[in-house]
């Protein structure tokens, strides 16, 4: 297969950005040897009930000087999932350290109103509006969610919540409401035909595991104040990572509503690098809430979460064959990221119009093609690629051995190796995997062409059959032979879900230029876009390699370089983006670390050195140079977005082991042989690839 070769050559041409020797070994020997698991916005291992609590993770296995020499565990046999299951800890989520900091205490448009005198006008109210029973009974359900929620207790049961009883008047149901809300804010209130029903605010839990209690206690009363112009502080933080929770936490959650940003402290310095968390309320969005939850609510969609785990898979086929058996399509489902195919994977997913019971009958069913799936409940909206925090790995590299005329001690190399990227940083590549690597045709084939409008050789790459003796293969064989989608349809096997459906529609619409754009369409949005996102990365992938060699280390004039850390790099805006000055060359105000790239599309800026122009020369190499990176015949957009040109590992942490093998050879002599597998866990950001980590630290292509 000479693409394949050629993707080869081309992918371990790419530069690194450590300089230690490395080592040989084998990845992915079973699905088994390579778990992904899905971290949620909230830092949540998808993996994990959905009714627990949020946490950071916090991985623990031995340290690189506890190497284990001799061990009943058998690497042959070792899985890792067991183990992540074992060893995961759970801590509660960090406050900030300034305790003489009081949130919200900001003296201009800030909510002030004094808490004590505050809780006193809403015991009032309560008091005047509600029995002394009824008062007493809802003072002591208070006091029982507080309880449970600091015992770690679990809020449910027919005791998490509590009934005021129906209240007729209108206007005595609204000032309830928000009395209660304001005295606890830890309870929500919930109105059903006149009845106002009281239970604990899940949200506020949630919150309390990222900030102090007091922190979640204020916010919630700001919240429900919707006072115009104020704005809401939290205490100052010097964790970037614990910055970030808490912005995806209130997007997520309160996003509609509110907008946060991150401020450096007055008495900002290198010393004292503490930086604070703003929340505003969005202009008018409030005044508006009632009227589209209302709107919402008469023309209700259904969604159901769950988690999918699935074993030597590739995603969308098992999208497909899930669609098939619940009688939607594949753009019912929609998905933070895609998975590897040769591994076991976690990942969170979100169908529309399907029940989470009717998800549930067909368990049995899938388990067939090695896919679970479980934590399923109803939600209010579908997910988006992106909306996670990153995965979590944990990986078995087998038979590892020095590399070519290496005579150093082997576990002085790994360790030397795993410590040297787990200190610096890899190169953030895009993997193989994007491209489908081992493939005759790779995915940023078929992008460019799309972007060429090319649609008739879009399909024809598509479609183009490796060299394997096999009924699809044979099917792909005979329409590019003939272009009888009629005839491949009835010869492509029924789990193909993704060719079928391309083939149903050129059987309907023909295997013209408009033919073939009808036939796209059989694809969800986001499987379209993927295309040309794959041509994009590739480019990406071949200009940081470009700027490693060209400039080293050094942060130069013309750099682009990220001011906000907080800020995802995909989600980087370009008034985020800073063009590198000659001045701040020579001053060294700039980090490697801090230097991004573009990613492709028709809203970007490109570097404006060296690298600029390579740019350039590229897109007109492969007749883009007018491209705008618009499609409108597929509906396809790409704005196009920076990245970050090296990442680190999160949460590492490894074990050798070591299997001793006994041979009975030549004369009766015994030679004892041991073969060292390594134990590896770390955590990436989301769309960082840990075959790309794994390459930095073996300094081996896959």
């Amino acid at each position: 297969m000479e693409e394949d070769t050629d993707f080869r050559i081309r992918f371990s041409s790419l530069c690194f950005i450590t300089d230690h020797v490395g080592f040989h070994g084998t990845i992915k020997s079973s699905p088994s040897d390579f778990v992904v698991i899905e971290i949620d916005e909230q830092g949540q291992l998808v993996n994990k009930a959905s009714d627990e609590p949020i946490y950071k993770v916090n991985k623990i296995l031995p340290g690189p000087n506890n190497l284990a020499k001799k061990t009943n565990l058998d690497p042959q046999n070792l899985s890792f999932e067991e183990r992540s299951n074992q060893e995961v800890n759970t801590l509660a989520g960090c406050s900030g350290d300034d305790q003489n900091y009081e949130p919200g205490s900001e003296k201009e448009d800030t909510i002030e109103d004094g808490t004590s005198k505050g809780e006193e006008e809403n015991t009032d109210v309560l008091g005047s509006l509600l029995d002394e029973k009824t008062n007493e009974l809802l003072n002591q359900f208070a006091c029982d969610v507080k309880e449970k929620r600091n015992s770690k207790t679990e809020l449910i049961g027919p005791s998490s919540e509590f009934s005021l009883g129906r209240i007729l008047d209108k206007n005595q149901r609204a000032i309830l409401h928000s009395a209660i809300r304001q005295k606890f804010p830890f309870l929500i209130t919930v109105g059903k035909n006149s009845e106002i029903v009281v239970k604990p605010n899940l949200e506020y839990k949630e919150l309390c595991h990222l900030v102090s209690e007091e922190e979640a206690f204020d916010f919630f009363k700001y919240l429900d104040a919707k006072k115009e112009n104020s704005k809401f502080t939290f205490k100052p933080n010097i964790n970037k990572d614990h910055r970030k929770a808490v912005h995806h936490f209130i997007n997520k959650k309160f996003g509609n509503l509110v907008e946060t940003k991150s401020f450096p402290e007055p008495n900002y310095s290198a010393d004292n690098p503490k930086v604070v968390i703003t929340v505003r309320f969005r202009e008018k969005a409030h005044k508006h809430r009632k009227r589209s939850l209302h709107e919402c609510q008469e023309r209700k969609v259904i969604y159901t979460a769950f988690t999918l785990r699935k074993e030597n898979l590739e995603m969308f086929e098992a999208v497909g064959f899930l669609a098939i058996k619940l009688g939607v399509i594949p753009s019912d489902f929609s998905y933070a990221g895609l998975k590897d195919k040769k591994a076991i994977t976690y990942q969170a997913m979100v169908v529309r119009k399907v029940t989470p019971e009717r998800l549930k009958n067909i368990e049995k069913e899938i388990e067939k093609k090695r896919m679970n799936v479980f934590n399923t409940r109803s939600v209010d909206d579908s997910l988006r690629l992106g909306q996670l925090k990153g995965n979590h790995f944990d990986i078995v590299i087998r038979n590892l051995k020095n590399q070519i005329n290496d005579s150093a001690n082997l576990r002085e190399r790994i360790l030397e190796a795993v410590e040297n990227v787990k200190n610096k940083g890899f190169v953030n590549y895009y993997g193989p995997q994007r491209f489908g690597m081992g493939r005759k045709v790779h995915t940023d084939q078929i992008g460019l062409a799309l972007l060429k409008s090319k649609m008739v050789k879009a399909v024809q790459l598509f479609l183009t059959p490796e060299e394997l003796d096999d009924p699809v293969n044979r099917a792909k064989k005979y329409f590019l032979q003939t272009e009888d989608a009629k005839g491949t349809l009835s010869l492509m096997p029924e789990f193909k879900v993704r060719e079928r459906a391309l083939l149903e529609s050129l059987h309907r619409f023909g295997v013209t230029e408009e033919g073939c754009i009808q036939a796209w369409f059989s694809f969800p949005h986001s499987m379209r876009i993927f295309y040309v996102h794959a041509y994009s990365s590739k480019i990406w992938n071949e200009a940081v390699s470009y700027r490693l060699a060209t400039y080293g280390s050094r942060v130069v004039e013309g750099d682009l370089v990220c001011l906000d850390e907080d800020i995802d790099d995909e989600h980087l805006p370009s008034s985020k983006v800073h063009l590198v000055t000659e001045e701040e060359e020579s001053a060294n105000t700039y980090a490697i670390h801090q230097v991004v790239l573009p990613v492709l599309g028709y809203n970007i800026q490109y570097p404006k050195n060296k690298l600029g122009k390579w740019y350039q020369e590229v897109l007109s190499r492969d007749g883009l140079q007018t491209c705008r990176f618009k499609i409108p015949t597929l509906k396809l957009n790409v704005p196009g977005c920076y990245r970050k040109i090296l990442k680190h590992p999160c949460n590492l942490s490894y074990q050798l082991i070591e299997d001793q093998d006994i041979d009975v050879t030549k004369e009766g002599s015994h030679i004892d042989e041991a073969t060292l597998s390594l134990l590896i866990s770390f955590d990436l950001d989301a769309s960082c690839y840990a075959t790309v980590c794994l390459r930095e630290i073996m300094k081996h292509d896959f």
